[in-house]
This record gives structure tokens, sequence and C-alpha cells, in this order.
């Protein structure tokens, strides 16, 4: 099966600035994505993207058609046979490669074009993605992820030995998802410019149809983030489960002074309380507000970063995002990662209307 084309798409979320939630950083709610369908001699397409705002679409768009000549041509026999290999190539473009490496709109464009790699892969094999991913033996799977920069802390041995001890229980584990799917939590609720009125109506209706966690947004006043927060746990009770996210609003110290004011309310993570890139920030940040854990990494560009953040003990949640990192390898380079040290996994949901999976 010969890849033949590649077609970008502009896919547009229109929504009513009056009814849309925001958060304190990203106050305009034009959710968007540019959408990759890769076509092939035999009549199958895989589709991947990458979530975007606006107009960051349009230069998502220039750098997924920058990769054609790395992608077009190419057979699905020969990628998954060096899946690892055609990651690194891509990766490594040497003209492309300057605009990153590895980070910024062309990584996000990077993860666009593998994950629809996947998706033609998974179609081929008439299954979905995750029972193919589940599928896979353990050397197939460490054979998919390119260890260069991370072989400090993890090596394809560790990674390798990890997946082999862990093959022992997956059968119980896959029938576990299969009977109760994964918990997930309620972002819904707790966005800025919500009143308190409909903050409390959406809290019931999400009680009512079963949610038990919840998240709400932080970074406008300490006033205004205190009042809300009340607000929700007096909705939810003491049993429900809560996480605020500042998406990188705080510096530092900041953040630190506003979760430990905010703690009263019983708080289970911080989210995005500073800049992704800030790996000693993030670690002075956990010491001083456990035993609140830290989450982040939705605006990790790539496994590096989460490598830091594991190794300086900066997080207590991974939150990977496939159209963030570059595509389901580099997700499955740092969800190794986060086994050997520990953490736990939530995946993000790339903002386009997916529930986000707490693991």
């Amino acid at each position: 099966m010969r890849i033949t084309d590649l077609q970008v798409l502009d896919i547009r979320f229109p929504t009513s600035r009056t009814q849309a939630g925001t958060d304190a950083v990203h106050v305009d709610p034009d959710y968007s994505a540019a959408y990759v369908i890769l076509t092939t001699d035999e009549g199958l397409a895989g589709h991947g993207l990458t979530f975007t705002i606006g107009r960051g679409n349009e230069v998502c768009a220039l750098a997924i058609e920058a990769f054609r000549g790395q992608v077009v041509g190419q057979t699905l026999d020969a990628i998954m046979d060096d899946f690892a290999g055609f990651w690194r190539a891509l990766a490594n473009e040497p003209q492309l490669r300057w605009l990153g490496p590895e980070k910024g709109v062309i990584h996000l464009a990077l993860a666009a074009i593998v994950n629809a790699v996947w998706d033609l892969h998974a179609k081929v094999s008439g299954k979905p993605l995750w029972k193919l991913l589940a599928d896979m033996t353990p050397r197939q799977l460490v054979a998919c992820i390119d260890f260069r920069y991370i072989s400090d802390a993890l090596s394809p041995e560790e990674a390798l030995d990890l997946l082999s001890r862990a093959e022992r229980g997956k059968a119980t584990r896959e029938a576990e998802l299969l009977r109760n799917g994964y918990p997930a939590y309620n972002t819904s609720v707790g966005w800025f410019g919500y009143s308190d009125e409909r903050i409390r109506g959406l809290c019931r209706e999400a009680l009512a149809d079963g949610w038990t966690q919840f998240k709400v947004k932080v970074g406008g006043t300490p006033e205004d983030d205190d009042r809300r927060r009340a607000l929700v746990r007096q909705e939810i009770g003491p049993a429900g489960r809560l996480m605020i996210d500042a998406n990188q609003r705080w510096d530092v110290g900041e953040a630190i002074d506003r979760v430990r004011a905010l703690a009263r309310h019983d708080i289970w993570w911080m989210e995005e309380p500073t800049s992704p890139d800030d790996v000693l920030g993030h670690a002075a940040i956990a010491r001083a507000i456990a035993p609140i854990r830290v989450a982040t990494g939705e605006h990790c560009a790539n496994r590096v970063i989460f490598k830091q953040l594991l190794q300086a003990q900066a997080i207590g949640i991974c939150q990977i995002d496939s159209c963030r990192l570059g595509g389901v390898n580099e997700n499955l380079a740092v969800m190794l990662l986060a086994a050997k040290f520990e953490v736990p996994v939530c995946p993000h949901a790339g903002g386009v209307g997916l529930c986000e999976q707490v693991q």
C-alpha cells in the first residue's frame, strides 16, 4: 500500500462568544484544527490532526505541506518496518529542523502526519488504534520509539523490560477497560465567563450524569478564583475530586502563593501553573504545594522536556498530548518514561471535544 497524496483541511469549530468559556490566558474560543488526509493506491485513507486556534491553521497547513516530499510515495509496510526511522527522518529533515528542532509548529505538523499514518495502519489491521497498540509485542512498540536524547533516563533495554513485565497483567487490564472504561473528569463546569448560576447548573447536570471529578480554571483575581472554587466545591460536595488549571498564567512564586491560598478547597492537582518549559520552576512549585500534585504536559513540546520534568520530580501527573508531541510514537516514549518514574499519565485530549482521561 503506497501513500499517493497528502491533503490538508482547515477545520474550524465556530463558537458563540457569549456561550463559550475561556481560560485566563487563551481568551479567544476560536478553536480549530489542521486536518491531514493521507490517501493510498488501495482506496484507504489515514486521518490525523493538530489542534490550533484560528489563524494558526494556516501556518500549520504550510508546515504539513512542507513534509509532502518525505511522505508521499512511501509504502505503509516500509514505514511500519522502521517507524522510529521514519519518525526521525521527519524530525531531522535538514531544512525544516531549523524551525524547531522538535518543537513549535513544525512538530505539530509532524504529529498530524504521524498520527495519520497510525490511523491508516489501524484501518489496514481492522482494529481501533488502542487495540492495535495493545496487541503489539514489547519489541514492536520499542521499535517505534526514537530514544535519542532520552537514553540517559530510559534505554531501549529498560523500555523492553518494562513492557515485558507488564505483559502479565495486560489481559486483565484490557478486560477492565472494555467493561468499565477509564475514569474521566469534567471541565465544562469551570470556565471563565460563566455566571454563578450557570456554574451551579452545570455542576448539578454533571453530577446527575455520574461525573465525580471536576476541573476548574484559575488565574483571575485571587478573590474570584477563591469564590468560584468554593462554589464548585459546595456543589460537588466533599467526595468530589477537584482540580484547578492556570494555563501557564503565573510566575513561580505567584503560583506557590496562589495555590496555597486555594488549598482549603481540597485540590487534587494544580495544572500548568507556569511556563511549560520551566522544569526547575515546576520542581520548586511541586515541593512548595505538596501534597497537591503538579500536572502539566499539554504544551510540553517533546520527550526531552518530559524527561527532565520526571527526573526533577517536578510533576505528579503527566499530561501527554498526541497532537502536541510528535504523535503516537513520542507518546509511547513519554508513557514509558512516566512508568519508569512511577508517575500517573492523564492524556490531554487536544481541545477538540474529547474527554480527558485519568489513569
